[in-house]
């Protein structure tokens, strides 16, 4: 399950793996992979383009455990949305 969070970057904004720092008005959405590995990308508000957050990821144990899935991108919003 895929969660979305439309947030104001950070102070010192996120950095990306594509095109590094990321500032302003932001949506970070979670992406859960068929190997349980859940990750955090970034876009800002309004565009098309989505950019990986550098070294926003977690891995579950059972990729099929849906409340395990869900935990790890809430974890993963929280470090962004306090």
């Amino acid at each position: 399950m895929t969660m979305t969070k439309d947030i104001v970057a950070p102070p010192g904004g996120v950095m990306t793996d594509e095109v590094g720092v990321v500032t302003g008005d932001l949506t970070l959405e979670t992406v859960p992979a068929d190997d349980g590995t859940v990750s955090l990308r970034v876009q800002y508000q309004g565009a098309e383009e989505w950019y990986r957050v550098t070294g926003a990821k977690a891995q579950v144990p059972d990729p099929h455990d849906e409340q395990a899935v869900d935990k790890a991108a809430s974890d993963l919003l929280a470090r962004f949305t306090g």
